[in-house]
């Protein structure tokens, strides 16, 4: 990663099935299977920054400490902060673009576009590298026609609240399994935990009200979930790259500094337990 200096510099990034070894090779050789792409985030539509690796979409979270440094080998990477790449599924990256492609007015159902259009968002380069993943995701949420080698889609409101009624159902499953706390609570307070999950990279309006009205439960109960700490999305605390290909820090909400601790942290202690605090 190069600073305003133009120096390179060490970064620590942890992510599954990455063949690159530093964020500096992976910018260097931004090729097709391994590189940074700037996408807008789902919820916030702001710019945020993913890792696509082997046809792997992930988001890029950052934590740092208020004093600290990495021992790697025999090198100390003074800057104490770590990356985390997380998966996420592209349909929530998604999602907004097939929203505003159809064009829909009020009760009509849109209109069919094709999906290389789609794809083409100003600003945006990154998402001609999704292109391959589309297609593995148009069945789920669209529906598609094909006229000559050319495809076209929709996106089907009702084929997107089944798809996130099945992540609700695979996030009511997993939750229990986090903390013992979990295994205490009700099914209805399970499910909120689950839409407010969700909730993260979703608008608002049409999704979590067509959401929580298919699953018959309140919309400012579900917003207004206290749910458990989970790691901060991308939009919060991530890397952007600029028009000049340069990597930095985002400039979304900043977490209140913990109280500055003495001595080495072994990096699982950089991390908090996800459970609901004070029960």
């Amino acid at each position: 990663m190069a600073s305003s200096k133009g120096e390179a510099q060490t970064r620590l990034l942890i992510a599954p099935h990455l063949p690159i070894t530093t964020i500096s090779e992976l910018h260097a050789s931004c090729k097709f299977e391994g590189c940074l792409l700037s996408l807008r985030h789902p919820k916030s539509g702001k710019p945020s920054c993913y890792l696509f690796t082997d046809g792997l979409l992930q988001e890029l979270h950052w934590f740092k400490q208020s004093y600290g440094s990495w021992f790697i080998g025999d090198y100390i990477c003074e800057d104490g902060g770590i990356y985390v790449a997380t998966p996420v599924d592209p349909v929530f990256i998604l999602l907004p673009l097939f929203h505003e492609a159809r064009m829909k007015k009020g009760d009509e159902l849109g209109k069919f576009r094709q999906v290389d259009d789609i794809m083409f968002v100003d600003g945006y380069p990154g998402y001609r590298y999704l292109l391959p993943v589309v297609s593995n995701s148009l069945q789920a949420i669209c529906e598609v026609k094909e006229v000559g080698s050319e495809i076209f889609c929709r996106l089907d409101d009702s084929k997107v609240v089944a798809w996130l009624h099945c992540k609700v159902n695979n996030l009511k499953l997993v939750l229990p399994t986090l903390d013992k706390n979990y295994a205490v609570r009700d099914e209805k307070d399970t499910l909120r935990d689950a839409v407010s999950l969700l909730g993260e990279y979703l608008s608002e309006e049409p999704w979590i009200r067509l959401l929580c009205s298919h699953l018959s439960i309140s919309l400012d109960y579900a917003v207004k979930s206290d749910v458990i700490d989970i790691l901060p999305i991308a939009s919060e605390s991530t890397l952007v790259q600029d028009e000049k290909g340069r990597t930095r820090t985002g400039t979304g909400r900043q977490s209140k500094k913990k109280k500055t601790e003495t001595g080495s942290l072994n990096i699982k202690d950089m991390f908090r337990k996800a459970s609901r605090s004070g029960n």
